[in-house]
């Protein structure tokens, strides 16, 4: 059990599938009580079922400010407050420059940096009155560089960085950390949908273009969800890891 062998009351978003469920499997499996946030109750009970301990299933849209307040205060109800959060929920979108619309440019400020945003907010104060804390933004490799036909996904990755890097350094001194996981191409749902955009606007089949994404990392596949949970578990466990952006991405950018 960790961290400092104490079971701690966590919240993970997006925790329906993927990056998401693989987090709440790994913090469940360490001994932690994991609430479950996603849109869809149905996934999120199917998750709850299959974790070793205790859980609490809270289906919230994190776009809606009422439901993000909502959220915590269910688990604050129940367990007291969030001293694990792992704000994971987010999306992508594919387009060039000329052709992102204002609503996919908002969608994706929405739901990849403002989301996290208010996470954040609503959960540093209990965190500060305690005197421990983690909160850990599953971010991307987009956080860090930028690529052709994803400027709004890149953009809204890049800012969330910045909100770590400049949370992790207010509350730095007082048992709190805030960190950024940011992985390559996962082996995911969300993938699956890039590799269904890459295959229609190129042609491609479906293994030709999963293969695209799979090339384009040094170890020449694509990432397993339970690694990038690794590397969550890391800054939970770690109290001297803060502020950091660290990439689960096979070796594809170093930094």
């Amino acid at each position: 059990m960790s961290p400092s062998e104490q079971a701690r009351t966590c919240l993970v978003t997006g925790a329906g599938k993927g990056i998401g469920r693989a987090v709440a499997e790994a913090l469940s499996g360490q001994g932690h009580r994991v609430a479950l946030a996603a849109r869809g109750e149905a996934e999120l009970k199917e998750v709850a079922a299959g974790l070793p301990g205790p859980t609490l299933v809270v289906p919230t849209d994190v776009t809606d400010p009422a439901q993000v307040e909502a959220m915590f205060a269910a688990v604050e109800r129940e367990w007291g407050p969030v001293e694990v959060l792992v704000a994971n929920a987010g999306a992508g979108a594919a387009a060039s420059v000329v052709d992102t619309t204002d609503e996919t440019w908002q969608r994706m400020l929405d739901l990849n940096l403002t989301a996290p945003f208010r996470c954040l907010r609503r959960a540093l104060p209990g965190m500060l009155d305690a005197g421990f804390g983690r909160v850990v933004v599953v971010a991307s490799v987009a956080a860090k560089r930028g690529e052709p036909m994803i400027a709004a996904y890149a953009a809204s990755k890049h800012g969330v960085l910045g909100l770590v890097r400049s949370a992790a350094g207010e509350v730095a001194r007082r048992g709190v950390t805030v960190n950024a996981v940011c992985p390559g191409y996962v082996d995911t749902p969300m993938t699956d949908s890039s590799v269904e955009q890459i295959a229609s606007r190129t042609g491609r089949s479906l293994d030709e273009a999963r293969e695209v994404l799979a090339r384009q990392q040094p170890n020449n596949r694509l990432v397993d969800p339970a690694e990038v949970a690794s590397a969550v578990l890391l800054c939970v466990d770690n109290a001297a890891v803060n502020g950091q952006g660290i990439n689960v991405d096979g070796g594809a950018v170093q930094s």
